[in-house]
Order: structure tokens, then sequence, then C-alpha cells
């Protein structure tokens, strides 16, 4: 600084800052830019040794200098216009020697171009944190889980206690019982709450990118990889819970290095040469017979019983229709938000016809059921032609007896082919290892069958 020319150093703070003033303990002018000079209309040599308050309209400097803190982003008004100032106290071997002030935006104007600039990066970059961390946290609470049947109590119950743990979890149960709400809830309620908890669907990632997903890349890894290489789930869930869905369709070849992890406590990279420790809560599910893949050879066994230490059953809604009411008074409340609707209810012969349906979708075909009737209805409560037509069609049971109506009422052609269709899909879906299988099965496309199960809540 002692080579550096005077002349350098004010065009120096000429040019790094707008309007620059400083001051002595005592609140003299020791310094003032020629910009700010020239603004206020003096020179540095008449500003010099004089009383800031006597330069500046409406200056703090000297206040600065009372308390000993800065002021930052405060709004200074000078010739009736509003300008943006920072004022710092100034310290020299730890002793206070004056105070510095800087004019940062010299107009309301000046402000607003800065603001359009940066207003949309900083929302930007909020949608992304917002998220990334609504992604990486728990959604549901056993709060959210409802129901009153036996079956489902016991398996509330020993959620409650598994959450205490740090035991692999294996969640079990037909496909829509809600064991992703279950699993939300037991990260949510553990020690790990505050960290990360990933989602993984095994069954909807290509088994050739399911490895890179689980366990990351390195740098060149791949073609067309990611600069640097990228985490993969299990870096992203470190110290928090990874849940494992439909776990039954991994491959056997990913089945051998997911059983490495979970012994190891440790990953390796795609492409990479050594191995990195992870700290990960492992919670599964499964809609399939595990014990019966294993004998069949399609589930690594050794991997099962490594899943298999704390083993929740969730029941089907058919098991536990007392429930249902309860249930689709929470969905419809659910809905009322998402639709931004009133206060809607089910007539009572939807309830008794919900009651009566076998519900191979369990929840999320309820959901499905529900939702579809708030877009069609007009009022505010759900009849019995808001249902699907499968469900308006629906015989009676009494005392666990299907009853047939006298006379039995025609149905239209396109409504009985539509049953026939749901049927035979339901069959597929029963006799096949996955949604791939059944396709085949039924003689269509895979995206079709995805479909048709969105259409019939399956």
């Amino acid at each position: 600084m002692k080579k550096l020319p005077y002349e350098w150093l004010e065009e120096i703070i000429n040019l790094a800052a707008e309007w620059v003033v400083a001051v002595d303990r005592d609140a003299k002018v020791i310094f003032m830019n020629t910009a700010y000079c020239e603004y206020l209309g003096t020179t540095q040599q008449e500003a010099f040794g004089k009383d800031v308050r006597d330069v500046i309209e409406n200056t703090r400097m000297h206040i600065v200098l009372q308390t000993a803190r800065a002021e930052i982003a405060s709004i200074h008004t000078i010739k009736g216009s509003e300008m943006i100032a920072n004022r710092y106290p100034f310290y020299v071997n730890g002793e206070l020697v004056g105070a510095v002030g800087a004019v940062m935006f010299r107009n309301a104007e000046e402000w607003m171009a800065y603001s359009n600039k940066v207003q949309p990066l900083m929302e930007e970059l909020n949608y992304y944190k917002k998220r990334f961390a609504n992604e990486l946290k728990s959604k549901y609470s056993f709060e959210d889980l409802i129901g009153t049947t036996e079956s489902f109590i016991e398996a509330k119950q020993l959620a409650a206690r598994a959450s205490t743990s740090q035991s692999v979890v294996l969640l079990t149960g037909k496909s829509g019982t809600g064991k992703e709400l279950f699993a939300h809830a037991i990260h949510g309620a553990s020690t790990r709450s505050v960290f990360p908890f990933v989602r993984v669907n095994s069954a909807s990632i290509p088994e050739q990118l399911l490895e890179s997903e689980l366990f990351g890349y390195e740098e060149g890894a791949l073609t067309g990889a990611k600069k640097g290489g990228k985490k993969g789930k299990f870096e992203l869930a470190h110290r928090g819970t990874i849940f494992l869905d439909e776990i039954g369709d991994m491959p056997l070849a990913m089945q051998s290095k997911l059983l490495r992890v979970l012994q190891e406590k440790e990953i390796e990279r795609v492409g990479g040469q050594g191995t990195a420790p992870v700290d990960v809560r492992v919670i599964a599910a499964t809609h399939r017979n595990l014990e019966e893949m294993v004998k069949q050879g399609k589930f690594r066994e050794d991997l099962y019983y490594r899943l298999n230490v704390m083993k929740i059953d969730i029941p089907s809604l058919m098991e536990r229709k007392q429930d249902i009411p309860a249930i689709a008074a929470v969905l419809l409340r659910k809905l009322e938000k998402n639709f931004d609707r009133p206060v809607i209810n089910l007539s009572k012969e939807v309830e008794s016809r919900l009651l009566l349906h076998t519900w191979p979708g369990n929840v999320r075909e309820l959901e499905n059921v529900l939702e579809r009737a708030v877009n069609v209805m007009d009022g505010s409560v759900i009849r019995l032609d808001h249902l699907p037509l499968y469900l308006q069609e629906e015989p009676s049971q009494e005392a666990g007896i299907r009853s047939v109506k006298t006379p039995v009422a025609v149905m239209p052609l396109k409504y009985t082919l539509q049953k026939a269709e749901k049927e035979a899909i339901q069959h597929a879906l029963c006799q096949s290892a996955n949604k791939t299988e059944a396709a085949r099965l039924l003689g269509i496309g895979k995206t079709k069958l995805y479909d048709k199960c969105r259409e019939y809540g399956l």
C-alpha cells in the first residue's frame, strides 16, 4: 500500500464505490471523494476539517461514532432524494478512530434497477431451496395414519416402536395401502428426522440406470455424465433415511450390491476407485410375497433376511372397511384445499356404496374415486351419479352375501365393456410379477396399461 500513489488510491475509491466519506473521532471530515463533493456542491478542500453535519444533510455519521454500531442499507434523504447508505465504525489497532460511510444507491431508480436484476435470481434460488427441502423431508406423521381397526392399530404401534430404533424396516401390504405414509411417519418420529428422507421407487427406474441412481457416478463414468460426477441417493440420504419402495422389483444384480451396502455401510460410485462410508437407515416396502420369491430364486435369501428385521404388514382396505368413512373424510378435507371448494360431504347412498366395494386399489383407489367425484359434482354433496361407472352399477351386499336386485337393470354396452376391462386388468395384475408382464398377457403396451390403471383407480 505504501508503494501505491495517493492519486491511484483515490481513483480506486472513486471507481469502486459511488460516494464515500470518512470522519475522525470528533466527526470531522478527513476524506470525501470527488463524486460526493460534486453532488453536494462543495470541494474536498472546503469539506476537509468541517463537522460532517455541516457538510452532509441528515447525516448519521456522528451517531455511528457514539454507538460504535454499523448501519447497513439505511435510507438517507439528501436534497429530497432517498438514497441507500452503509455506515461503519472505523478501528485501528482495536481503537475506534472514526467512521466511514458509502452511498450504495443514489436514488430509488438505481435501487429498483438493481433489485429487478437480483430478484428473479433470488426467487429462483428460493424455489429450488424449498423444492429440495420438501423433497428430502417427511411429509406425514402418525397422526395422518387413520384407522381404528385392530390390525391397523397393531401395525401403527409397531411402526411407532420402529421409529425409536435404527433397524431396517420392511413394510409389506397390497398396492395403495399406505406403505409410503408409514415410511414418512417412521422417519419423522425418529432421531434422524432433521436429516434427509430420500425416496426411491425400484420399479420406476430402468435397470441400467438404477446403480448410478442409488450409488452415484464419477466424472466420465457414463456417456453424458455430469461434470464432476453425481451423488447417488444413498449419499443424499447420509445421516437420514432412504425409502426403497417396490424392493421386490429390484434386479438380482442390484440386490447383491444393496446387500453389501447394508452390511458394510459404504458405497462405491459407478466408475469410482474407492468406497465412501454412509450412515443411512433403510426402510423397504413391497406388495409382493418375498418369501415366495426367495423360493423361486427371484429374490436373494440373504438380502431378504437382512431386510426382514422389523416387518410391518399393513392391512388392505378390504380388511378394515369400518375405517372407510374416516379415511374418506380426511381425503375430502385434502380435496377441499386442492380444489378451493367449501365443505364436501358424502351422501348416505354413496357412503353405503363405498362400504360395499372390495377396493382392490385400496386407499389410493378411494382417493382417486373421490377426486373424480369432486371434479364432476356441482354442489357440496357427492351423490351416486358422481362416482365412476363401475361403482354406480355395483350390486349391494347384505351380511357378506351378494344380493341381486330384481329386476336386474341392463347396463349400456360401453359400461359393460369397461367393467369387463377392469376385471381383466385386475386378473392380469394378480397373475403377473410386474406390470410389464401383465401388459404382455393382456396384449397391450405398458404405457396403455398404466393409463388404464389410473382410469380405474388400480
